[in-house]
This record gives C-alpha cells, structure tokens and sequence, in this order.
C-alpha cells in the first residue's frame, strides 16, 4: 500500500470526520438555543401515557440532533427523581426514532452545497447584534460543517474502493453467514462504543457504502450494530448514579438489543423486506437510512404496547440495591450540562427548593423566640437547614459556572447570572436567620429575657418579615416582574417598624424596664433582621433587572 496516498486518506478522512462532529455539535447547541421554551415544555409534557413519553424522546431528539444528549438528560431525570422509570422508558424508546434523522440528512445529497452553507452562516453569526439570528446561523453553520465533513470523508476514503488489501480485509465481514453477520454487527456496535456517537458510524457507514468501499448488505448488519454500540453514552452516564437511572440506562440497552436479536435469524428476509421497500433504483445512503428508520420503527411498534412488563423485566434485572442510596440533596446533574435549555431550568428549581427551606426557616424561629425553654432539636433542626443551605448554594454555583463555561445563548446566560445572585441572596438569609436563632439562644443561655413588650414588637417584627420573605420567594417562582414595586413599598414599611421599635426600646432602658445586656441583644435583634430584609428586598431587584 501506498504510504503516501495511505497518509492523505487518513488527513481526509479524519479532518471530515472532525468537522462533521463539531458541526453536530453546533447544529445541536444552536437547536438548544432556538427551541429552549419548546424543550422545557416537552419535559414537562411527559406523563405516564407511554405515546406521549415516546413522542416526546422523538421530538426532543429531532430538535437537537443528538440522541446521547436525550439519553443522558433522561438519566439525569430519573437520577434527580423528576422522571419515573416507566416514563424514562417511554422517552428512550422514542430517541430511537428521532435519532433517524441524522441518517437522513446525510442521505440527502447536498454535500457539494456545504461549504457555501457555512460560509453565508458563518458570516451572519459572527456579524449579526440579535441573538435569535446568531442562534439560527448558529444551526446551519452546523449543518453546512456537517455536509462539508462528509464531502472530505467521502473523498478521503474515495481510493480505499481500488485497494486490494481493504477489500480482502472487508470480505472477512460479508453478512452472509450467522458468523459473518455476527462480526459486522460487533465492529459496528464497538466503533460506535468507542467514537459515542452513532450520528458518526452511520456518517462513515453511508460514505463508505456510497464511495462502493462496503457492499449495501454490510452497511445494514453494521446499522445493527450502531444501534446497540449507542446505548454505551447513556450506560457511562449512570455510573455512580441511582438504581433508577441505571435501570433507565439497561432498557435503552435492551431495547436496541431485542430488536437486533429478533432480526440475526431473519437477516435475509429483513434485507428482502427493505429491498421492496427502498428498492436498489434508489441511491445507496437513502436505503441504508430507510433501513436505519425502519429498524427503530419496527422495535418501538413491537415493545411500545409492551412497556409496563418491560419495565418490570428491566426493574426485576436490576434489583435495588441493599445499601442505603445517599438521598440526593439536589435536581442539579451534570449530565444535564449538554443542554443548556434544560439544565438551567433545574438550576432554577433548585433555587426554588432555597426559597422554601429559607422560609420554612421562619415558623421555627418563631417558636424559639416565643417558647423560653431550650429545644435542643429544634434549634438542631433550624442549623441542619443552614448547613443545607450553604451546600446547594456551593452546588448551584459550581453548576452554573461549568454551565457558564461553555457557549450559550444570552437569555440562558442572563439567567444564569440571576440565579447565581439569587443563590447567594437566599444562602445570606439563612445565614441571620441561623444569627437570629444563635442570640435568642444566648439570652436563654445567660438566663436573660425579653421583656413582654419588648417580645410582642419582635413577633410583630418576625411575622411581617416572614410575610416579606413568602411574597418574594413566591415572585420568583411566578417570574413576577412587577414584585419590585410591592417589595419596595413592604421594604419601606418594615425598616420604618424597625425604627420605630428601636426607639421604643431605648425609651424601655431609660426608664430602667430592661437590662443593658437584654437591651445589648435586642438592638443586634433588630439589625439582624434589617439585614435579613435587605436580602430578601435584593432578591425582588434581581428579579425585576433593577440591578
């Protein structure tokens, strides 16, 4: 063999195969950007109605032209217990079909227009100010990469149909025997494996079979074996996760599996099937994804109705483990990183989850401040929450910073810098009301009380804060804009009370009616809870863009 010509083949084919990738990439992250709102709706359409699941996985799929990425956010949902598994079943079941349309995008012959598609959408992304416009140019800049990586593929490989020594090393991989079909269906399954994306073997299978390199009939067996090497993503992506999302990640692998098992004995008569289908007057990439659409067809169609005893078969195959499982303190999973419409939606849920443990804080407190004995568990209970806290704020911002790290649409990094804000807002509300808590402990641990009116100011104080506290936390949950004018005006009313309360306290110890070491302790009450306040009252700004 030529080592020259063996070198140039080489630097085509792997430059084609580079740019190919990175421009599902692209076409992907610019799907993400363009469809979010739609992404998050589909997620939260997905019932227990195994249609619904299924159409949902496809739809998913189709948009963001990556069904690693579907498979692995649907992992991270089961993993963070936001989807059950006979919901996860349903949806893996339908990326199998939106997966198809990559096959068909390469089968579409355009390839000689991939480069004008780049350049015209590389101009409109790098010039254009608005971002949906960037977002769009962002998709066909991927997908003119895509069809520009084929084309370099297609002739990289072009001169391996002339070689003596390939086509002798291929004739070992002829599916027409049990064993030969059995060799095709591994090769495919552990290029895939290794490469993480069946968008790539079935690009190579198609250029090699167009370029008269593999005969049709191989470039089918090898299709099988894509389809079970393509569950290896979501297999790496359960590690370490729960018994749920382990199991999500089996059906995926037995589904793929129990459609290639059903075929091996039937190969022949599948390939008869096909040809009446896409008949050989049709080009060769457009019956190789025929029979790539019509494999995962067929699969969905015969275990779809079946998906209750899948399901159960999958749970029985997988028993749950006899360890305890560390309960998730979190909805955060890196998994979800891949697609950024997503991942900041469960980000923002567990913002949501801060606000709650933040105001949950306050009825506690309460009863420490009214009850003058020591409730060592409720106090522990209150710090535990603190401690919580602190940990998911240290979780949200390392997730929105590898979030932040890669390319992403200005909403979603809008977003994503309200988040971090709010995080660190609500992480310093938890932090007076823990200080609250720690000085109502040392007038007890003193022996010190409040006196009876000095108490009822400070309930009065403590319950409209905690009225504060429940509307913001609220408005953010409704993406209520208009909360800014509310909080102002509550803010106002509550420094003005604190004033107020301040005054008629130093009137009490002029008059002797409390000790300097009560009255040392109050008016740090009264701070704490104007700081308290002045969190909470950020929190509205942040929510309606004022800072």
């Amino acid at each position: 063999m030529n080592l020259s010509l063996l070198i140039e083949m080489l630097i085509g084919a792997i430059g084609g195969l580079g740019i190919f990738l990175l421009g599902m990439k692209h076409m992907s992250e610019g799907m993400q950007a363009v469809a979010g709102s739609r992404l998050r709706r589909l997620i939260r359409a997905v019932t227990d109605n195994r249609f619904v699941a299924a159409g949902v996985g496809a739809s998913i799929t189709a948009m963001i032209q990556s069904s690693s990425v579907t498979t692995v956010m649907v992992v991270g949902f089961v993993n963070a217990g936001l989807m059950n598994l006979r919901q996860a079943v349903g949806v893996i079941m339908g990326t199998n079909i939106g997966t198809t349309i990559t096959a068909w995008l390469i089968a579409v012959n355009i390839a000689d227009y991939g480069l004008p598609i780049l350049g015209v959408a590389a101009l409109f992304f790098l010039f254009s100010k608005n971002e949906r416009v960037r977002n769009v140019s962002m998709v066909f800049l991927g997908l003119g990469m895509v069809f520009f990586g084929l084309e370099l593929m297609k002739t990289g490989l072009y001169p391996l149909r002339t070689m003596p020594e390939v086509r002798q090393a291929l004739s070992a991989f002829q599916p027409d025997t049990i064993w030969g079909l059995f060799k095709c269906i591994l090769i495919g399954g552990l290029v895939t494996a290794v490469i993480q994306s069946s968008s790539a073997t079935i690009a190579i299978t198609i250029t090699l079979a167009t370029t008269g390199t593999l005969s049709y009939e191989t470039a089918i067996a090898l299709v099988l074996g894509q389809n079970i090497g393509t569950t290896v993503t979501a297999a790496l992506a359960s590690l370490g996760a729960s018994t749920n999302a382990k199991r999500t990640a089996l059906a995926h692998f037995l589904f793929n599996l129990t459609g290639v098992l059903i075929l091996i004995p039937i190969f022949h008569h599948y390939l008869w099937l096909l040809g009446k289908i896409a008949p050989d007057t049709l080009n060769i990439a457009t019956r190789i994804a025929t029979a790539h659409s019509f494999f995962n067809l067929f699969v969905l169609s015969l275990l779809l109705p079946a998906i209750n005893p899948f399901s159960r078969l999958v749970a029985r195959l997988m028993p749950d483990e006899h360890r305890k499982e560390k309960p998730h303190l979190t909805y955060l999973d890196v998994r979800l990183l891949d697609s950024a419409a997503i991942a900041i939606q469960q980000s923002r849920s567990e913002i949501h989850k801060m606000g709650d443990e933040t105001t949950g804080m306050m009825p506690r407190l309460r009863e420490a401040i009214v009850d003058p004995l020591e409730d060592k568990k409720r106090e522990d209970r209150l710090f535990h929450t603190e401690n919580a806290i602190d940990m998911i704020q240290k979780e949200v911002v390392e997730f929105i910073s590898k979030l932040m790290s890669g390319s992403l649409a200005h909403q979603v990094t809008d977003e994503a810098r309200k988040q971090l804000r709010i995080a660190d807002e609500y992480e310093s509300i938890s932090d007076y009301i823990a200080g609250i808590l720690k000085l109502i402990c040392r007038l007890k641990g003193d022996g010190l009380k409040l006196s009876a009116v000095g108490q009822t100011e400070l309930l009065e104080l403590h319950d409209m804060t905690t009225h504060f506290l429940l509307d913001v936390a609220q408005a953010y949950k409704d993406k209520d804009e208009e909360i800014f004018v509310r909080a102002k005006a509550e803010c106002d009313s509550l420094i003005h009370h604190i004033k107020r309360f301040r005054t008629n306290h130093l009137e009490r110890l002029e008059a002797n009616h409390t000790s300097p070491m009560v009255s040392l302790i109050y008016m740090d009450l009264l701070n704490a809870y104007r700081r308290l306040i002045d969190h909470a009252y950020n929190v509205a700004e942040v929510l309606a863009g004022e800072k």
